[in-house]
Protein backbone atom coordinates (compact mmCIF):
# COMPACT_ATOMS: atom_id res chain seq x y z
CA UNK A 1 0.00 0.00 0.00
CA UNK A 2 1.57 3.41 -1.35
CA UNK A 3 -0.07 6.33 -0.74
CA UNK A 4 1.72 9.52 -2.48
CA UNK A 5 1.87 12.35 0.57
CA UNK A 6 3.27 16.04 0.02
CA UNK A 7 2.80 19.44 2.23
CA UNK A 8 1.27 20.62 -0.88
CA UNK A 9 -1.83 18.35 -1.92
CA UNK A 10 -2.77 16.59 1.52
CA UNK A 11 -3.42 18.61 5.32
CA UNK A 12 -4.07 17.27 8.45
CA UNK A 13 -7.83 16.98 8.19
CA UNK A 14 -7.22 14.22 5.52
CA UNK A 15 -4.94 12.53 6.49
CA UNK A 16 -6.83 12.02 9.85
CA UNK A 17 -9.74 11.16 7.37
CA UNK A 18 -7.49 8.65 5.99
CA UNK A 19 -6.50 6.90 9.50
CA UNK A 20 -10.16 7.08 10.36
CA UNK A 21 -10.81 5.31 7.44
CA UNK A 22 -7.96 2.71 8.14
CA UNK A 23 -7.70 1.88 11.89
CA UNK A 24 -5.50 -0.49 11.05
CA UNK A 25 -3.04 1.79 9.79
CA UNK A 26 -0.29 0.85 12.13
CA UNK A 27 -0.43 -2.76 12.10
CA UNK A 28 0.94 -2.00 8.25
CA UNK A 29 3.61 0.63 9.04
CA UNK A 30 4.65 -0.50 13.03
CA UNK A 31 7.65 1.34 12.40
CA UNK A 32 5.83 4.59 12.79
CA UNK A 33 4.66 4.01 16.03
CA UNK A 34 8.56 5.09 17.23
CA UNK A 35 7.58 8.67 15.32
CA UNK A 36 4.29 9.28 16.56
CA UNK A 37 2.95 10.52 19.98
CA UNK A 38 -0.25 11.03 21.28
CA UNK A 39 -2.65 13.17 24.09
CA UNK A 40 -3.70 11.77 27.12
CA UNK A 41 -7.31 12.70 28.57
CA UNK A 42 -5.72 15.27 31.40
CA UNK A 43 -4.07 16.72 28.20
CA UNK A 44 -0.37 16.20 28.47
CA UNK A 45 1.62 14.80 25.63
CA UNK A 46 2.74 10.80 25.84
CA UNK A 47 4.53 8.87 23.57
CA UNK A 48 3.51 5.53 21.93
CA UNK A 49 5.55 3.69 23.73
CA UNK A 50 2.55 1.70 25.75
CA UNK A 51 1.76 0.78 22.31
CA UNK A 52 5.06 -0.68 21.03
CA UNK A 53 5.28 -2.50 24.89
CA UNK A 54 2.05 -4.27 24.30
CA UNK A 55 3.48 -5.28 20.71
CA UNK A 56 6.63 -6.39 22.33
CA UNK A 57 4.19 -8.13 24.85
CA UNK A 58 2.19 -10.26 22.52
CA UNK A 59 4.95 -11.05 20.61
CA UNK A 60 6.58 -12.80 23.79
CA UNK A 61 3.56 -14.55 24.30
CA UNK A 62 3.59 -15.79 20.78
CA UNK A 63 7.56 -16.91 21.40
CA UNK A 64 6.70 -18.19 24.71
CA UNK A 65 3.77 -20.19 23.33
CA UNK A 66 5.80 -21.45 20.09
CA UNK A 67 8.57 -22.58 22.78
CA UNK A 68 6.40 -24.50 25.09
CA UNK A 69 4.89 -26.01 22.12
CA UNK A 70 8.57 -27.38 21.05
CA UNK A 71 9.94 -28.07 24.55
CA UNK A 72 6.44 -30.60 24.54
CA UNK A 73 7.55 -32.15 21.27
CA UNK A 74 11.14 -32.68 22.36
CA UNK A 75 10.05 -34.69 25.41
CA UNK A 76 7.61 -36.61 23.38
CA UNK A 77 10.22 -37.66 21.25
CA UNK A 78 12.27 -38.60 23.90
CA UNK A 79 10.31 -40.60 25.50
CA UNK A 80 9.46 -42.23 22.03
CA UNK A 81 12.83 -42.94 21.50
CA UNK A 82 13.35 -44.46 24.90
CA UNK A 83 10.86 -47.01 23.87
CA UNK A 84 12.22 -47.86 20.84
CA UNK A 85 15.68 -48.19 22.34
CA UNK A 86 14.14 -50.83 24.69
CA UNK A 87 12.12 -52.32 21.66
CA UNK A 88 15.37 -53.20 20.04
CA UNK A 89 17.53 -54.11 22.93
CA UNK A 90 14.47 -56.86 23.94
CA UNK A 91 14.66 -57.46 20.27
CA UNK A 92 18.27 -58.59 20.42
CA UNK A 93 17.70 -61.04 23.27
CA UNK A 94 15.10 -62.92 21.22
CA UNK A 95 16.80 -66.22 20.06
CA UNK A 96 13.97 -67.64 18.44
CA UNK A 97 11.41 -66.73 15.85
CA UNK A 98 8.27 -67.23 18.41
CA UNK A 99 10.18 -64.92 21.37
CA UNK A 100 11.11 -62.27 18.29
CA UNK A 101 7.02 -62.19 17.03
CA UNK A 102 5.87 -62.40 21.06
CA UNK A 103 8.33 -59.59 21.85
CA UNK A 104 7.30 -57.15 19.27
CA UNK A 105 3.38 -57.77 20.00
CA UNK A 106 4.13 -57.58 24.26
CA UNK A 107 6.63 -54.61 24.13
CA UNK A 108 4.33 -52.23 21.60
CA UNK A 109 1.24 -52.91 23.62
CA UNK A 110 3.05 -52.13 26.97
CA UNK A 111 5.35 -49.64 26.64
CA UNK A 112 3.88 -47.35 23.23
CA UNK A 113 0.43 -47.93 24.64
CA UNK A 114 -1.63 -49.30 21.73
CA UNK A 115 -5.00 -51.31 21.50
CA UNK A 116 -4.23 -53.67 18.60
CA UNK A 117 -1.55 -54.59 17.25
CA UNK A 118 -1.01 -57.11 14.80
CA UNK A 119 1.82 -59.23 13.20
CA UNK A 120 1.38 -60.80 9.25
CA UNK A 121 4.01 -62.59 8.31
CA UNK A 122 4.46 -63.98 4.95
CA UNK A 123 5.00 -67.80 4.52
CA UNK A 124 4.06 -70.53 6.64
CA UNK A 125 6.14 -71.39 9.94
CA UNK A 126 5.30 -74.41 11.58
CA UNK A 127 7.22 -73.28 15.14
CA UNK A 128 4.58 -70.46 15.50
CA UNK A 129 1.62 -70.62 17.77
CA UNK A 130 -1.66 -69.76 16.42
CA UNK A 131 -2.68 -66.52 17.81
CA UNK A 132 -5.22 -63.60 17.35
CA UNK A 133 -2.18 -60.99 16.92
CA UNK A 134 -0.48 -63.00 14.69
CA UNK A 135 -1.54 -64.14 10.66
CA UNK A 136 0.88 -66.45 8.51
CA UNK A 137 0.23 -64.81 4.74
CA UNK A 138 1.49 -68.43 3.04
CA UNK A 139 0.90 -66.55 -0.40
CA UNK A 140 2.83 -63.66 0.58
CA UNK A 141 2.35 -60.30 -0.41
CA UNK A 142 0.10 -61.62 -3.85
CA UNK A 143 -2.20 -62.98 -0.78
CA UNK A 144 -3.52 -59.45 -0.01
CA UNK A 145 -4.67 -57.64 -2.56
CA UNK A 146 -6.03 -54.84 -0.47
CA UNK A 147 -3.29 -53.93 0.73
CA UNK A 148 -1.32 -54.12 -2.65
CA UNK A 149 -0.82 -50.68 -3.12
CA UNK A 150 0.62 -50.16 0.51
CA UNK A 151 2.79 -52.83 0.18
CA UNK A 152 4.15 -51.52 -2.97
CA UNK A 153 5.45 -48.03 -1.46
CA UNK A 154 7.22 -49.88 1.09
CA UNK A 155 6.54 -47.26 4.02
CA UNK A 156 4.38 -46.66 6.86
CA UNK A 157 1.14 -45.64 6.53
CA UNK A 158 -0.89 -43.77 8.97
CA UNK A 159 -4.62 -42.39 9.26
CA UNK A 160 -8.40 -43.90 8.58
CA UNK A 161 -7.73 -47.14 6.40
CA UNK A 162 -10.71 -48.35 4.65
CA UNK A 163 -12.95 -51.30 5.52
CA UNK A 164 -11.78 -54.14 3.77
CA UNK A 165 -8.14 -52.88 4.57
CA UNK A 166 -8.79 -53.16 8.32
CA UNK A 167 -10.46 -56.54 8.10
CA UNK A 168 -7.22 -57.81 6.73
CA UNK A 169 -5.13 -56.76 9.51
CA UNK A 170 -7.34 -56.48 12.35
CA UNK A 171 -10.20 -59.52 11.70
CA UNK A 172 -12.92 -59.84 14.55
CA UNK A 173 -11.33 -56.14 15.58
CA UNK A 174 -11.42 -54.31 12.98
CA UNK A 175 -14.76 -52.64 13.75
CA UNK A 176 -13.75 -51.09 16.84
CA UNK A 177 -10.40 -49.28 14.80
CA UNK A 178 -10.57 -45.98 14.11
CA UNK A 179 -7.12 -45.15 12.87
CA UNK A 180 -4.25 -47.49 12.45
CA UNK A 181 -0.58 -47.16 11.36
CA UNK A 182 0.59 -50.12 8.81
CA UNK A 183 4.28 -50.68 8.73
CA UNK A 184 6.05 -52.92 6.10
CA UNK A 185 8.73 -55.09 7.39
CA UNK A 186 9.84 -55.44 4.07
CA UNK A 187 9.94 -59.50 2.69
CA UNK A 188 9.28 -60.53 5.89
CA UNK A 189 5.60 -58.92 6.52
CA UNK A 190 3.62 -56.46 7.92
CA UNK A 191 3.38 -54.79 11.16
CA UNK A 192 -0.16 -53.10 11.87
CA UNK A 193 -0.87 -50.83 15.18
CA UNK A 194 -4.23 -49.90 15.75
CA UNK A 195 -5.95 -47.20 18.12
CA UNK A 196 -9.73 -46.59 18.89
CA UNK A 197 -9.10 -43.26 19.01
CA UNK A 198 -9.56 -41.81 15.16
CA UNK A 199 -6.88 -38.74 15.92
CA UNK A 200 -4.60 -41.00 17.41
CA UNK A 201 -3.09 -41.53 13.74
CA UNK A 202 -3.27 -39.18 11.35
CA UNK A 203 -2.10 -38.49 7.45
CA UNK A 204 0.64 -36.72 7.40
CA UNK A 205 2.13 -37.33 10.84
CA UNK A 206 6.09 -37.99 11.32
CA UNK A 207 6.95 -41.65 10.72
CA UNK A 208 10.07 -41.47 11.57
CA UNK A 209 9.89 -43.21 14.74
CA UNK A 210 7.55 -45.80 12.80
CA UNK A 211 10.58 -46.52 10.57
CA UNK A 212 13.09 -47.34 13.48
CA UNK A 213 10.39 -49.77 14.55
CA UNK A 214 9.94 -51.43 10.98
CA UNK A 215 13.66 -51.86 10.81
CA UNK A 216 14.35 -53.21 14.09
CA UNK A 217 11.29 -55.82 13.79
CA UNK A 218 12.69 -56.71 10.50
CA UNK A 219 16.06 -57.00 11.38
CA UNK A 220 14.92 -58.94 14.12
CA UNK A 221 12.80 -61.43 12.50
CA UNK A 222 15.42 -61.80 9.64
CA UNK A 223 17.90 -62.56 12.28
CA UNK A 224 15.47 -65.47 13.88
CA UNK A 225 15.11 -67.38 10.60
CA UNK A 226 18.48 -67.34 10.22
CA UNK A 227 19.16 -69.01 14.13
CA UNK A 228 16.16 -71.34 13.55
Amino acid sequence: MNVPLSDDTIDAGAVAAYLKQHPSFLNDYPELAAQLTMPREQGAVASLAAYQLQQLRDKNAELERRLGELATIASDNEKLMERVHVLTVALLRANTLEVTTRTVIAKLNEDFHTEQVRLLLFGNHADLPRSEWLRQVGGGASELPELAELLQRREPVSGRLSTDKLAQLFGDEAAAIRSAALVPLGDAGILAIGSHDPDRFQPGMGTLFLKMIAAAVTAALARARDLA
